[in-house]
């Protein structure tokens, strides 16, 4: 299991560091640059024109390496689907942003109603092909059996809230990468010490997003976009319902928690007090820049918390 699964990260990191080079001149020819809101800090104007929608090579890369694994474990295959179903509902956003140059992409209604979809094959899957049953560990407590309608109310308000929470995570260079790196590693030690078969998958996307990185960190060469950052939220919620470990997703990815409720909390406040802001600005890894701080700070402090927070996730197992 041990040499499979470290097989599995350097494939991943090979074909993201190789395939980079290549897309990244690819979308620039294209002209898949970066949308920058004028709302936005004004550090962040220069980013415009900066290729996105690279979240495509992240997704190969784990295509790739999961081919090699699904076979033998059949585990890989609803968090390959939730990983590629929630990145084709980014791709959509992003090419209305891009090349269509709505910049608001796809309609609140229809992103809601396509993760709605994405989530219900996911349920369905599992339901019926992965005998999960409605299993699920507290943390700090241990195995539980959940009612099914419970399991079921949780589940799609659980994936789709980490979907949203990852794509909202995405706003800085090398933020989610750096933040879900730290997730993806955690998941894929649970899944080797329980030989559970998504180990392949869980090590794919953490060599992946290793490779990424190298050409997203500050500053980024290539943004992942909305293809990316779903993706990676559907690979998050995906992967913590095999495992049956939804509840730990509010420990290892609080930083997605907070991202979001951070902007809930700031339009709620606004239209409660006729226009005022608790934050400088949201999502929060906004508020942190206006206060002083750098983006490669904020990245930093982002991801030494979510690294604390998914040991403290270890314990509580």
């Amino acid at each position: 299991m041990e040499s499979k699964v470290i097989i599995a990260v350097l494939i991943s990191f090979a074909i993201s560091v190789v395939l980079s080079p290549v897309f990244i001149p690819f979308l620039k020819k294209l002209k898949f640059g970066q949308f920058v809101r004028d709302e936005g800090p004004e550090s962040h104007l220069k980013k415009a024109g900066t290729p996105t929608m690279g979240g495509l090579i992240i997704l190969c890369s784990i295509v790739v390496t999961s081919l090699f694994y699904v076979r033998e474990d059949k585990e890989i295959i609803p968090v390959l689907f939730a990983t590629l179903g929630f990145g084709l509902v980014g791709f959509l956003d992003d090419y209305i942003k891009v090349v269509m140059k709505r910049s608001l992409g796809l309609r609140p209604w229809q992103k809601f109603l396509a993760q709605v979809v994405v989530t219900a094959v996911f349920y369905l899957y599992t339901s019926s092909k992965c005998n999960l049953g409605t299993d699920t560990i507290i943390p700090f407590y241990g195995l539980v059996t959940l009612p099914s309608w419970l399991y079921v109310t949780l589940m799609f308000f659980v994936i789709i809230g980490t979907v949203n929470g990852a794509n909202f995570t995405d706003g800085l260079d090398g933020l989610a990468s750096s933040v879900t790196v730290c997730i993806a590693t955690f998941f894929a030690v649970i899944a080797i010490g329980t030989g559970n078969g998504i180990a392949p998958i869980t090590c794919a996307v953490t060599g992946s997003l290793l490779g990424f990185l190298v050409y997203n960190v500050y500053p980024a060469r290539v943004f992942m976009g909305d293809t990316g950052s779903l993706a990676l939220g559907g690979f998050v919620a995906a992967a913590a319902y095999m495992l049956k470990m939804p509840f730990f997703i509010l420990i290892v990815a609080f930083i997605y928690l907070a991202e979001v409720l951070s902007v809930m909390i700031q339009v709620s406040y606004f239209k409660i007090s006729h226009g005022k802001r608790i934050f400088k600005m949201a999502p929060i890894h906004h508020h942190f820049e206006l206060c002083g701080w750098s983006e490669t700070r904020v990245v930093a402090i982002f991801s030494i918390v979510t690294g604390l927070l998914c040991l403290i996730a270890y314990l509580a197992i």
